[in-house]
């Protein structure tokens, strides 16, 4: 008898372990990944703002937690026409977060140094 409590402790031990560590490896929270090629003509300094206003999103819009913004890699397809050079990545707390971040000031002040000088982009959310 006691073997198999103690059996049975154990088997509920690790299935409490396994499943603690999947809840901690699979955060609820939205990565929002953004691939940039800006219009030909962009100044540097237009490229900065546009980064700068990235970095400032947590502090004006509660739901993203963490942004990214200095591209390591960029890759691009094999024969884009459009080649890529930045990336940037935002961290929402949630799916909700990232809906009500649509249409929000947060996001209209951000477009006003991006939208005009972007080329075209490619955006991927991904969660758990």
């Amino acid at each position: 008898m006691k073997k198999l409590l103690l059996t049975l402790l154990t088997a509920g031990l690790l299935a409490f372990s396994a499943a603690t560590a999947s809840a901690q490896t699979a955060p609820k929270s939205v990565i929002h990944v953004v691939t940039v090629a800006f219009k030909e003509g962009t100044t540097p300094a237009q490229i900065d703002a546009a980064i700068a206003a990235v970095q400032k999103l947590p502090s004006t819009f509660k739901g993203i937690t963490h942004v990214w913004t200095k591209a390591i890699k960029v890759q691009n397809a094999e024969g884009a026409k459009v080649k890529k050079t930045h990336v940037f990545v935002m961290e929402f707390a949630s799916e909700a977060a990232l809906k009500e971040y649509d249409g929000s000031d947060a996001q209209k002040e951000f477009y006003k140094s991006y939208l005009d000088i972007r080329a075209v982009s490619t955006t991927f959310d991904i969660t758990n």
